[in-house]
């Protein structure tokens, strides 16, 4: 079977370092079986980069090639002012769409603020941890740079007694926000900015969606992460690379508590996709600036998105396979997605025929009650999909591209005095061109040959085959043709020409998207909102997730047939 011929989702594993990792631990008897997490934060809608990550962490415990063990889904739910409900809802809905499921309840870092609470004292009560004063200013002068070392704080020496009272008046709501921080007393001469007495406390009076006012001190995700790691279980932390240098502060927490268990973080590169970005900051100013319709509109890389465009969850986690893991850059085109996108549709998609840039053609033999409809297949490769009558009618819509009064060399469509079969139906000859005043193409008129219905015309080659729909029984659709959001491979890295960063919505393609109104055979009227399609000779599409219905067929360009970008 060659690579295009294979069925999705059987392509064998690929190794890489991380499943060498844990063979070693295997083998070894480290561990018997695997626990890992996938720790977002709940403060936007997952994207590509996420599915990336989903597929690592619960693909190594679920689905083909898994090891002995499971996955939990922990939020991240100590930003309190930028985290929601809604937020959190969405994020378990992505997971559980990309064919995945958490092992027991949801977790959540705020499960664990009485724990982390206590910890932070007994670092204070082992001069591990001091309360800090600096403003933020002030701290960012006191940590140097990358060439010099940083400055101790004025209140590092306090004594264990007073910053143990300062933490619990702190913690009481008896100091203003950002007056104090909580900070490690590790190294300001480290190599490692992040060991510079890294602050682990905030005051941050805020409504938090699930603890509401109790707390008006939040830890920060460093200290918070390792510690919800152990206190879990977890085997292998998996990470992205920007947490490379954040792991000697991993380990250095957990080296210095009272804690049983020591998980091992592993950082692998995050994914970069092409013509898009995969800042959650940027997605948001998208959102918040109306400059989409929203985290699920279908041009946005957020797995919602990814969704509503008519996406599937196969698809992903094909690209996500494809692409691999390593700690090498792993900027991707496009096309990598949507080609394995592609191709798993080509195997699950029903086949119908639709025009989306319709021109009239009038048959001008049509006969009731002689000329014949028939039936077609929706697959030719799954006869179980069933099939559907495909009727023709004395009008009929095809593509205004399949005509052309000038044709290139090699052209197989319909032109003035030009036979084409029509896709499951007769061939037909184009008599008559009607042109209105301007000169424009508005109708042909075209004679049937009954004697090639199923068969080929006596004497002569036909070559050409076009789709069409029959305007009696056609069903109007809203077509919404998606392309790439922005213009420019890396919207989110350009600069002009005095090395200025050039706002990134700057490059959003103003092509991005167009609505047209087409014409679908009537197989189409029972369509489901998610329903997927492929529009024989177009692409692939799907019926919007929110706004189709029986009486507003909706349906969104998922993909085309081929990969025309680059061309």
């Amino acid at each position: 079977m060659s690579h295009t011929d294979k069925a999705p989702g059987q392509e064998p594993v690929i190794a890489n370092f991380i499943r060498n990792i844990i063979d070693d631990d295997l083998a070894q008897g480290k561990h018997s079986s695997l626990l890992t997490r996938f720790p977002p934060e709940p403060n936007g809608y997952l994207h590509v980069g996420h599915a990336k990550s989903i597929c690592l962490n619960f693909g190594l415990v679920q689905g083909e090639a898994a090891y002995p063990g499971q996955c939990n889904l922990r939020f991240d739910d100590t930003n309190p002012e930028k985290e929601s409900t809604e937020y959190a809802e969405s994020i378990q809905a992505d997971v559980r769409w990309l064919g995945f499921e958490w092992a027991g309840e949801v977790k959540w870092a705020s499960d664990y603020f009485d724990a982390l609470y206590q910890y932070a004292e007994a670092l204070i009560q082992a001069g591990k941890a001091y309360v800090c004063e600096l403003n933020a200013e002030q701290m960012r002068e006191y940590r140097g740079s990358l060439k010099e070392p940083g400055k101790n704080s004025p209140y590092r020496e306090r004594s264990v007694a007073e910053n143990l009272d300062l933490f619990r008046r702190m913690k009481a709501g008896e100091f203003p926000d950002g007056s104090k921080t909580l900070r490690l007393k590790i190294d300001m001469a480290s190599p490692n900015i992040n060991l510079r007495d890294p602050v682990i406390y905030r005051i941050r009076r805020a409504h938090h969606i699930r603890t509401g006012d109790a707390w008006c001190i939040y830890p920060m995700y460093d200290y918070t992460h390792c510690i919800s790691d152990a206190l879990e279980g977890i085997t292998h932390s998996l990470c992205t690379l920007e947490f490379e240098d954040h792991r000697p502060l991993y380990d250095w927490v957990l080296d210095n508590i009272d804690i049983p268990c020591h998980p091992r973080q592993y950082e692998f590169s995050r994914l970069e996709l092409f013509y898009t970005v995969t800042s959650k900051r940027k997605l948001n100013q998208l959102v918040t600036e109306k400059l989409v319709a929203g985290w699920d509109d279908p041009r946005m890389p957020t797995i919602a998105g990814m969704r509503r465009r008519g996406y599937t969850p196969e698809g992903i986690r094909l690209f996500a396979r494809r692409i691999g893991i390593s700690k090498s850059d792993n900027h991707v085109d496009m096309s990598v997605l949507e080609g394995a996108v592609r191709e798993e549709l080509e195997h699950s998609a029903p086949r119908v025929m639709a025009v989306i840039n319709p021109l009239k053609v009038t048959l001008t033999n049509y006969t009731e009650g002689v000329t014949a409809a028939r039936s077609a297949g929706f697959h030719p490769n799954h006869p179980e999909f069933g099939e559907r009558e495909v009727p023709l009618s004395a009008e009929i819509w095809i593509e205004r591209d399949d005509f052309s009064d000038n044709p290139p060399a090699g052209w197989q469509r319909l032109t003035p005095g030009g036979e084409v079969r029509l896709r499951y139906s007769y061939v037909i000859k184009c008599d008559d061109v009607v042109r209105d005043a301007a000169g424009e193409v508005i109708e042909l008129r075209c004679s049937i040959d009954h004697d090639t219905l199923g068969k080929n015309p006596v004497g002569r080659k036909v070559k050409g085959v076009i789709h069409f729909v029959a305007a009696a029984h056609a069903l109007p659709i809203e077509v919404r043709l998606y392309d790439r959001l922005f213009s420019v491979p890396r919207p989110d890295a350009m600069k002009d020409e005095a090395g200025a960063e050039i706002d990134f919505k700057t490059f959003i393609n103003p092509d991005s998207l167009s609505v047209v109104t087409g014409y679908a055979e009537p197989a189409l009227a029972q369509a489901q909102p998610e329903a997927r399609y492929q529009f024989e000779r177009i692409g692939y599409f799907c019926a919007d997730r929110h706004e189709h219905s029986a009486s507003r067929p909706v349906f969104n360009r998922t993909v085309g047939l081929k990969d025309t970008w680059s061309k």
